[in-house]
């Protein structure tokens, strides 16, 4: 099996370098043009499932790809929950730039320095509770005996793609792997007996001058 992580394009929200947990915004111009370039990147390969985080910016992003395609995948994504960003509760849409911090509470600073032990409100999901259904997700999908030769794509965010890829990082890995996924970044993991492997690494396949990130760490 052959799975592709793609992180969702740029959203307003991004762009002003707001939390953006289960806030349901929709990408830009500028999120939906990278999500076309990487579907045309990507149309040469086959996907025979295809999966998205329900919230609108990963599903749009699915369905920019996938609409790019020219290898005969399928045009049906599965929406899961288990696929959705963290919920931040009541500090949804809160700047949460050292410039411009909204939240008011310095306990999220840990979500960076300290992400095992970040908890969040009280209303909100710690990354535990993250790494917890997207890893429930990962394992059900890795033990589909249909798919084990096949090519899977799976549209997610930035913190729930990281939670879900502990499943594949060498245990003593940083949560972030050093940063926040790019926009419309790929992960590329190979499974064989269940053994999973990196291949292709937060790879971007448009200008890397184009990246954008708000968020100031």
């Amino acid at each position: 099996m052959k799975i592709y992580i793609v992180r969702h394009g740029e959203t307003k929200l991004n762009s002003e370098g707001r939390l953006q947990g289960w806030i349901d915004e929709p990408l830009i111009e500028s999120g939906r043009e990278l999500a076309k370039i990487t579907g045309q990147k990507l149309s040469d390969i086959c996907f025979h499932a295809a999966y998205s985080s329900p919230l609108k910016r990963a599903f749009e992003t699915g369905q920019l790809i996938i609409s790019e395609n020219k290898a005969g995948s399928t045009d049906k994504i599965i929406t899961d929950d288990r696929l959705k960003e963290i919920n931040f509760g009541e500090w949804d849409g809160l700047c949460c730039t050292k410039s411009n911090f909204e939240i008011g509470d310095d306990s999220f600073w840990k979500i960076y320095s300290d992400p095992f032990h970040y908890e969040g409100p009280a209303n909100g999901e710690s990354i535990l509770d993250v790494c917890k259904r997207t890893g429930a997700f990962w394992d059900e999908l890795v033990s589909d005996k249909s798919l084990q030769d096949k090519n899977v794509i799976i549209f997610m965010h930035g913190c729930s793609l990281r939670a879900m890829l502990r499943k594949v990082y060498p245990a003593d890995e940083p949560f972030w792997h050093g940063h926040t996924p790019p926009n419309c970044s790929v992960n590329i993991i190979e499974v064989v007996g269940g053994e999973a492997k990196l291949i292709e690494d937060d790879k971007v396949y448009y200008d890397e001058n184009l990246i954008s990130n708000a968020y100031d760490q």
